[in-house]
């Protein structure tokens, strides 16, 4: 994975207008003879700038740079009016104007401070060998009632999006648009994430502004062969994108991604016809249902990781349209999930033996009666704190010691639960939320785990991936017990 997440998460236009505010604050303790030529030619670019910038969208973080400049642009301009009537330039003395300019220019600071705290996300470039593309499918299961409604006639549909191993673009070709297939349904999902989790909406404006590194509905790579498998579930409220980075670094190695949307559970499921899904999971307050339904949310998304498996073996036989007929080898097929994802994913594989290997990206196991299951195990999981739910690992111990097969727990420094997610890519670097690996390593750290992990299970690299699980973290082996 390409480390290229750099920059000041500004665009060149918000550049200008910050630097022509600056400007406009700094040109009255400049020399006299400075100083109409710096005011004018920051006034002018200020101008300009501004007017394109409302043209194409302002983000909010741009707000107290325009305040900053409008306050700062009459004490700019003033004394060339005044010379260019006849009259006298007069100026505040500097002990006077010196409490103003500080205000103005810790007022504009605050633009740039919150557009690196809440930047627009830069995705990392696949360092595969394969370009990757991606394709939207939405399917449903007759043989299964959707429960979340009172519609008899109702079936469970879900929402796919794959990632696979692609032929290389042209250049300058269009990328797919992060959180949706459009732009307008990246906001819709955008929007609800934010309510999800409580935040106002304006301070993640900038993430459905973002594109990935993948073409939508690129031509398949023409080689490789058949392309190993890997099913993703996202976390409670979580959406089918949530994982994007990590999705094209696997991709670009020969794999391919088909993560799910859960409608009624995902924050927003926007549907092919337009209509919207929104959440119904909500906390009660009582801890006894809160996990009954978890289980049960749990149990669903299980059903649906082995339905979209069964999806994905029709669409490789030819029996549904789509990008990657006769490329898809689900021989080879792992499932992950992250959060609640992780705990839907272990159930999925000790129910589905199609399933070869099995990835819970820091998720409570939720299956109520665990039993025996033969798929290795990776677990990959946050810095163990104190403030860690006291029964999650005995939990996730008990689960791994039950596998027929070696099951591996790596625990990686700096990690937070939000780090297994695109979140350190447009979310503030706050530890306590997103980790304190950086927005360049937490990508590249997940996904060269899991990649270990699979290439190991699925036949890639065959061998024990011990040693480079081990480089990322604190590693506990779990050999399986031949007695059962």
């Amino acid at each position: 994975m390409t480390e290229n997440i750099t920059g000041p998460n500004m665009s060149l236009l918000e550049i200008l207008v910050l630097l022509s505010a600056v400007a406009l604050v700094m040109a009255r303790w400049l020399p006299p003879v400075a100083r109409p030529p710096v005011t004018i030619t920051a006034a002018g670019g200020f101008a300009l700038s501004a007017i394109v910038l409302s043209q194409v969208g302002t983000r909010w973080q741009m707000l107290p740079v325009l305040a900053g400049a409008v306050f700062a642009l009459p004490f700019a301009v003033s004394p060339l009016l005044r010379r260019r009537t006849g009259r006298p330039a007069s100026r505040a003395r500097w002990w006077a104007a010196l409490p103003g300019s500080v205000a103005c220019v810790a007022l504009i600071a605050t633009g740039p401070a919150a557009a690196w705290a809440f930047p627009v996300p830069v995705f990392p470039e696949p360092s595969g060998g394969f370009a990757v593309g991606t394709h939207v499918m939405q399917w449903t299961d007759p043989g299964r009632p959707e429960t979340a409604t009172a519609d008899p006639h109702d079936r469970r549909t879900v929402v796919v999006q794959v990632w696979y191993p692609a032929r290389k673009s042209p250049a300058g070709t269009r990328r797919a648009q992060y959180l949706g297939r459009t732009e307008d349904e990246a906001r819709t999902v955008s929007d609800a994430l934010a309510r999800h989790v409580g935040l106002p909406h304006f301070l993640v404006d900038g993430v459905p502004r973002a594109r990935t590194r993948s073409v939508p509905d690129a031509p398949v790579a023409l080689e490789g062969g058949r392309f190993p498998v890997v099913l993703f579930s996202p976390g409670l409220g979580g959406v089918r994108t949530q994982n994007t980075a990590w999705a094209e670094e696997l991709a670009g190695h020969g794999y391919v991604v088909a993560a799910l949307d859960h409608p009624y559970d995902s924050a927003a499921v926007v549907l092919a016809d337009g209509r919207t899904i929104d959440t119904r999971m909500t906390s009660t307050g009582d801890d006894d249902e809160d996990t009954r339904r978890s289980v049960e949310t749990t149990r669903i998304r299980a059903a649906d990781l082995g339905f979209v498996l069964t999806q994905l073996g029709r669409l490789d036989r030819g029996e549904i349209d789509g990008p990657l007929t006769g490329r898809l080898d689900t021989g080879r097929a792992a499932v992950t999930g992250h959060s609640l994802g992780g705990g839907a994913a272990l159930q999925a594989a000790r129910q589905d033996r199609r399933f070869d290997a099995v990835i819970d990206m820091d998720g409570y196991p939720r299956d109520p009666h665990p039993r025996p299951f033969h798929q290795p195990v990776l677990a990959l999981t946050q810095a163990i704190t104190p403030a860690t739910d006291p029964r999650y690992l005995p939990r996730l111990t008990e689960v791994l010691e039950l596998s027929t097969a070696t099951g591996y727990r790596l625990t990686i420094p700096g990690a937070a639960h939000l780090t297994f997610t695109d979140s350190p890519l447009y979310l503030p670097p706050v530890p306590s939320i997103v980790g304190s690996l950086g927005r360049t390593k937490s990508p590249r750290v997940v996904a060269a785990t899991t990649l270990a992990f699979l290439d190991a299970t699925l036949g890639r690299r065959p061998g024990d991936p011990a040693a480079a699980l081990r480089a990322h973290g604190d590693l506990v082996v779990h050999r399986p017990d031949k007695s059962r």
